[in-house]
């Protein structure tokens, strides 16, 4: 194959890889990608080329690297002996198709690891009872009303409403301190 020829098929692959691995889309498959790529290369050497391709695209997107995080990175699997290195033309692909790429994938992981449903938003006030219908005096306390707005990428928001009492505000303030207590612990340690 030609220079220009390898650096196309290269870059269909890392694409296809991307839309497999990122982009959910089912349609693209192992097969087609041979087929409709390397269709004169042996399954064993494309399985070899496809397996180490989206390993490295894995290993960049997992890191999020920058432009010299992934110059040094190509340069180092550049220089591997054996198998596995890369080519000086896998290594400029893997390098246009990151500068092209990035963000999206990047947006791609991120929505793919997101808890949800996700808070949308907050309100709360604090509620004290006066006294009843009929003229008693006798009052709970105050009541705490939180809204909870929640909801899935693409659909309406759900709302939550809880009501607490003094007790409970406490309760939760102090689970909200035994958080904020781990994350610092952990903060601390990284």
């Amino acid at each position: 194959m030609a220079d220009v020829e390898v650096a196309k098929c290269l870059s269909g692959l890392l694409s296809g890889i991307a839309q497999m691995v990122y982009y959910n889309k089912s349609e693209i498959t192992e097969e087609l990608l041979k087929n409709e790529l390397y269709p004169e290369m042996p399954q064993e050497e494309f399985k070899v080329l496809f397996e180490k391709m989206k390993g490295l695209i894995k290993s960049i997107a997992t890191a999020d690297m920058d432009h010299a995080q992934l110059e040094a990175f190509l340069t180092a699997q550049t220089k591997r002996h054996g198998g596995g290195g890369l080519s000086a033309e896998q290594a400029a692909a893997l390098s246009r198709f990151w500068k092209s790429q990035r963000v999206r994938v990047r947006e791609s992981l991120l929505a793919q690891h997101r808890w949800e449903p996700t808070l949308r938003g907050l309100s709360w006030r604090v509620d004290l009872q006066t006294g009843d219908s009929h003229g008693n005096a006798d009052h709970r306390g105050p009541v705490a009303l939180m809204e909870l707005e929640l909801g899935r990428a693409g659909q309406d928001s759900e709302f939550l409403c809880l009501e607490f009492d003094e007790t409970k505000v406490n309760q939760v303030l102090k689970k909200m301190a035994d958080i904020q207590e781990s994350i610092d612990r952990i903060v601390q340690r990284t």
